[in-house]
This record gives structure tokens, C-alpha cells and sequence, in this order.
């Protein structure tokens, strides 16, 4: 009698419920993963905005607006030339679950307008932007000279 090479159904069904255990023991850290990827991308967009505001406002020597509405934020010109539309120039919507929620801590009236300014020098007013999602939630800090965040809070769900 002759033995055949080859693998038996037990150490088959050993080797599936090993593949099985290591799939579920990596899915989770790729949720995580995905997760914070996702919530880097919310900070990037939101700092490349701000970049934006700083520059249009430099390049065109007029203030910019960067606005807080429902479940949006917009950059526009704080005051319209002739020919300019009055929609913004940039827009971020916000998905359902998330919000971007901004406090200027210099503000000299306790409840200030959601709005932040980008003087045409560049310069911008202090401001703290804490945005908050299903993947996680960031808070940053924003120099009134360069427009510059300072990462305060970073935790990826």
C-alpha cells in the first residue's frame, strides 16, 4: 500500500480556524486604521481651507471670510467687488454625523458670530476649530500670525 501525499480534513480545518482567528484579530486594527486615515483627511481639508482663505486674502488684498453654517463651512470675501458672486468660493459640507465647531478665545463679546476673518495682510484672528465625527474628533489651535494649527487633541476612533 502506497501512501499518498497530501493533507488530511483535520489539518485542513486546523489551518481555517487559524486563518479565521488572525482575520479577526487584524480586521479591528484596520477599522482603526481607516478611521484615523479618515479623520487626517477631515484636518487636511479643513487646513488647506484655511491655507486658502490666507492666500486669496493676501493675493487679492481684501479680507476673507471663512463662515460656519448648517452642517457646512464656506470661504468668501467679507465684501463684494462688482462682478463677484455671492456664493462662496469654497465650500466644505460636513457629513451627517460630523460637526466643526470654532471659538476665538480674543473675542471681546462673549458670543461671537461664527465667522473668521483673513485680513488682506494675511494675518488672521486667533481661533480654535474642534471638529467631531464618527471617526474620531481633532482640536486645533490657530496662530493669529502665520494661520498655523497647533494640534491640541487628536483621538481616532
Amino acid at each position: 500500500m502506497r501512501k499518498q501525499a497530501g493533507f488530511t480534513l483535520i489539518e485542513l480545518a486546523i489551518a481555517v480556524v487559524i486563518l479565521i482567528l488572525i482575520m479577526l484579530l487584524a480586521v479591528p486594527s484596520m477599522n482603526g486604521l481607516m478611521a484615523d486615515r479618515r479623520l487626517r483627511r477631515s484636518l487636511d481639508e479643513f487646513n488647506s481651507m484655511v491655507r486658502q482663505a490666507q492666500e486669496r486674502s493676501v493675493a487679492e488684498r481684501r479680507a476673507y471670510l471663512m463662515v460656519w453654517e448648517d452642517g457646512k463651512v464656506g470661504l468668501r470675501p467679507e465684501a463684494l467687488r462688482e462682478g463677484d458672486d455671492r456664493a462662496p468660493v469654497l465650500l466644505w459640507k460636513l457629513a451627517r454625523n460630523e460637526s466643526l465647531k470654532v471659538n476665538f478665545p480674543a473675542a471681546l463679546i462673549e458670543k461671537a458670530p461664527a465667522e473668521w476673518i483673513f485680513w488682506s495682510s494675511g494675518n488672521c484672528e486667533p481661533a480654535e476649530v474642534s471638529f467631531k465625527g464618527e471617526d474620531g474628533t481633532w482640536t486645533a489651535r490657530y496662530s493669529a500670525l502665520t494661520g498655523r494649527a497647533e494640534i491640541v487633541s487628536y483621538v481616532a476612533r
